[in-house]
């Protein structure tokens, strides 16, 4: 396993790391999640990403599980603030109140001191941003989050926020976690280059768009038992990648992989991590050996002409 530094901080991140979105406290039994997590670890996976909505916090509770056996300063957890945790109007966002709340419903949750890296979920239109930020940095102050990350902002509120953190000297945003693989580069134009100028790493989420650039997929309407497709709470997520361009594009791509002697998934993920400014890809597994799979991608180098030629057939309708 290879690792990046965070940003511009001194935290070293694997450059595959393990999410829980649809997948622990849920979609995937807590046995085989737990299992899944110690594979991870084995494999030099340092860095587990959750958030408090995911099934509304029992993937917490499970990640918190599996990881309290293993030494506190070996691994990196982040999780996040924003999604509604209940029907009560302060039960969402990002407003002070929410913020702190929450913190320490998610440190209950997964049995921890403090956490790695705290996302802002997405952004709240709700709030002012000077309210979130000067929680977020307190939090840090209060040695309960060591490092502030963002997820889902457009490059103008990234801005904003490190305008206001350099006006007020407030600890700055060190990752963004955002949509990124083959079929979706819009961080691309204005997200990577804002972030490269100010410290900030991409920790990217659905890097295989949710097992399609994996070739889990041969047509639309085939969903292969077992699959994410095939399950009624995760199929909604996968159906807005299952479309007949983008699996004409997957195979256009399977030669490829082949001759460089990788699976679809590992040249997608080694195409995700050529970006310098990659921290990380997240992937979601519910089985150790899709983990074992994976970060084979870790260290993987494609060659120039062959990343021209994959630019082609991406651009293609």
């Amino acid at each position: 396993m290879n690792y990046r530094r965070l940003g511009n901080s001194g935290l070293k991140v694997s450059e595959i790391s393990l999410g829980s979105w649809l997948t622990y406290g849920g979609y995937v039994g807590r046995e085989e999640a737990i299992s899944t997590i110690d594979k991870a670890y084995e494999l030099g996976i340092n860095f587990f990403d959750t958030a408090n909505i995911y099934m509304k916090g029992e993937a917490e509770k499970v990640v918190g599980e599996a990881l309290r056996k293993y030494p506190r300063e070996s691994y990196v957890l982040a999780t996040k603030v924003w999604g509604p945790m209940g029907d009560r109007p302060n039960d969402r966002g990002l407003s002070r109140k929410h913020i702190m709340e929450q913190c320490e419903a998610s440190l209950k949750r997964l049995g921890l001191d403090y956490i790695d890296v705290y996302y802002c979920h997405a952004f709240d239109n709700d709030t002012p941003m000077e309210e979130t930020l000067r929680a977020m940095d307190d939090l840090v102050r209060q040695g309960k989050v060591l490092y502030v990350g963002i997820s889902n902002w457009t490059a103008a509120q990234i801005a904003e926020a490190l305008s206001i953190m350099d006006k007020y000297l407030l600890h700055r945003i060190v990752a963004n976690q955002p949509l990124y693989n083959m079929f979706a580069r819009e961080i691309e134009k204005e997200i990577i280059p804002l972030c490269e100028r100010n410290g900030i790493g991409q920790v990217v989420y659905s890097p295989l768009a949710q097992g399609v650039l994996a070739g889990k997929y041969r047509t639309v309407n085939e969903a292969p038992a077992g699959s994410r497709a095939a399950d009624k709470r995760g199929n909604q997520t996968v159906k807005s990648w299952l479309k007949e361009e983008n699996l004409h594009k997957v195979e256009r791509l399977r030669p490829i992989a082949e001759e460089l002697g990788l699976s679809l998934a590992q040249l997608a993920l080694a195409w995700t991590l050529r970006q310098p400014n990659v921290s990380s890809a997240i992937i979601g597994a519910s089985v150790p050996e899709q983990v074992e799979h994976n970060v084979k991608a870790s260290g993987m180098t494609i060659p120039d002409e062959t990343l021209a030629t994959i630019d082609k057939i991406l651009e293609q309708a």
